[in-house]
């Protein structure tokens, strides 16, 4: 007891916090290595796509030459053995057509075995290259799980040691599940407002560079159009701060919340959607409540971008050990191989989701006839909540 009470938290809060700021260096570190083997890889990609078509061009060329050269030497053979109808300047112009187009098809296998040699090392490049990238990625997460357990409370220490593994295993799956929603928000920002703000950026000296021209209807109709893409930008903005958390699930649970946002998503889209639920209606462990509303808006996202829609139902069953929730649209739905080839990033992300909490997810489509998304999560009777 005597220990516990002459721990110095105050130097273990310093190295903490230099241990922080080392994480966070090597972590803005990482961020550059990834960040360089990235461009790296594009322009490596792009030349080895060139180089691709140049090997395939030499083959084709070096082939051709082959040919030639087979055809000289049988003519050379012809001319030689016949000296009745050949003359000795047939002979001569045979020989060295044959001896020039030997030349050419040896200059011009150098070269194919040069480009293969170019292209194949591009090729052990990118997969290096993809390698360090995926590392880093991975290196990024990891750093993150780190720096989330160091500015973590330290405030109940010792009662955090005596339950170490419980709070680890916690701790690792919340940390992992902020991470991911961090990588989302932060891939919507990219691809948002933060491509709608350079535009502004560069909208904004254009019409700057009109109004030095005296040229004021033109820039007022730059600004025109420069203010609605402030306005877009601040409706997307506003979007991905709601889209952050659901207040309304703490306060009222997730079928009211649902019911307010298809009230909202009916005024903003042209769809008409329905509720149902089956079983019995109870509160779930928070963090499911999340995943399952998380799930039912990424489903109406894809809806609003690629099905025509114009119906969606919604269907709730609440089971003794699951939960299992159906979206179901008369959209003009898809083939299924060509969503398994060329996935959309909307149902990548639900597909991680359903790994975090040991859910399963299907997908059930056909061209013309709408899409049914299907996803079930398991529950215990413990993390259960009465309504």
């Amino acid at each position: 007891m005597y220990m516990r009470d002459s721990l110095d938290f105050s130097t273990l809060d310093s190295v903490l916090k230099k241990t922080i700021e080392a994480v966070e260096t090597s972590k803005e570190q990482v961020f550059d290595i990834a960040e360089n083997a990235r461009h790296e890889c594009y322009s490596t990609r792009s030349e080895l796509e060139r180089l691709k078509r140049e090997v395939a061009a030499i083959i084709q060329e070096t082939d051709e030459l082959d040919r030639q050269f087979r055809r000289s030497r049988q003519r050379l053979v012809e001319v030689s053995r016949d000296f009745t109808r050949y003359t000795e300047k047939d002979i001569k112009e045979a020989y060295e057509k044959s001896s020039e187009m030997q030349v050419t098809l040896s200059v011009s296998r150098e070269k194919e075995m040069s480009l293969r040699k170019r292209r194949d090392d591009l090729e052990r490049r990118m997969r290096n290259l993809s390698v360090t990238v995926e590392k880093a990625d991975q290196m990024m997460t990891q750093i993150g799980v780190v720096l989330g357990y160091l500015n973590g409370d330290l405030g109940n220490f010792v009662n955090a040691v005596e339950s170490a593994q419980h709070r680890q295993q916690l701790g690792l799956q919340v940390i992992q599940a902020q991470e991911e929603e961090r990588k989302r928000v932060a891939r919507d920002i990219h691809d948002g407002p933060a491509q709608s703000m350079a535009n502004v950026v560069i909208r904004t000296e254009i019409a700057q560079r009109i109004l030095e021209q005296g040229k004021i209807d033109e820039a007022r109709q730059e600004l025109r159009e420069l203010r609605e893409i402030v306005k877009n930008t601040l409706g997307e903005v506003r979007k991905i701060i709601f889209d952050l958390r659901p207040m309304a699930l703490d306060d009222l649970g997730l079928i009211p919340t649902l019911r307010k946002y298809l009230v909202d998503f009916g005024q903003r889209y042209p769809i008409q959607t329905e509720i149902d639920t089956s079983g019995t209606e109870r509160r779930l462990e928070t963090a499911k409540e999340v995943v399952i509303f998380r799930m039912i808006q990424e489903a109406l996202n894809n809806v609003v971008k690629h099905s025509q829609a114009k119906n969606v139902k919604i269907t709730l069953s609440f089971g003794t050990e699951q939960v299992q929730v159906e979206v179901k649209d008369d959209g003009v739905g898809f083939e299924h191989k060509a969503q398994t080839d060329h996935p959309q990033f909307g149902i990548m992300g639900m597909r991680e989701r359903m790994k975090l909490i040991d859910g399963r997810l299907n997908l059930e489509s056909s061209s013309g006839k709408g899409t049914r998304v299907i996803f079930t999560i398991p529950i215990k009777i413990e993390e259960e909540k009465k309504l």
